[in-house]
């Protein structure tokens, strides 16, 4: 299993939203920067990520996990674009701000931290479970 972190903005697709769509999930389309791109090609069926709230809130809210590998993204014909469909799977018991990611010294090499502007970024396992026990959200491993 890997681990992974997608972020976005809550005023256009945020948390609940998320959580709305059910089992089914949503396409996480949109992205259009190639690290990005790859980094979904890499996901596979199961996999987790942290749901991020960018630009005001800066804090990750809940997890997700992926439910359909990279597929073209219904949102352009451009067939250099592809996405993966995730699913919500629980809400952070206390949402962790990227404050204090920044703050712990676990996570000092975290993407998140050394370029947050990226929207789908890997998280290692490491930075998965400190995460998780900041937030009050037991790991899963």
């Amino acid at each position: 299993m890997h681990y992974w972190l997608f972020k976005s903005e809550p005023g256009t697709w945020g948390w609940d939203d998320q959580v709305a769509k059910g089992e089914a999930g949503e396409e996480w389309d949109g992205v259009r920067n190639y690290q990005a791109r790859n980094f979904m090609r890499q996901m596979a069926l199961g996999d987790l990520g942290f749901f991020y709230h960018s630009v005001n809130e800066k804090r990750v809210m809940g997890v997700v996990e992926v439910v359909a590998t990279a597929h073209p993204d219904s949102t352009t014909d451009d067939p250099r674009w592809e996405c993966v469909d995730i699913k919500a799977v629980a809400p952070f018991p206390r949402p962790v701000t990227l404050a204090e990611i920044k703050a712990e010294p676990r996570l000092a090499e975290m993407v998140l931290v050394k370029n947050p502007r990226l929207s789908v970024q890997p998280v290692t396992p490491e930075e998965w479970a400190t995460v998780c026990e900041m937030g009050g959200y037991p790991p899963v491993t």
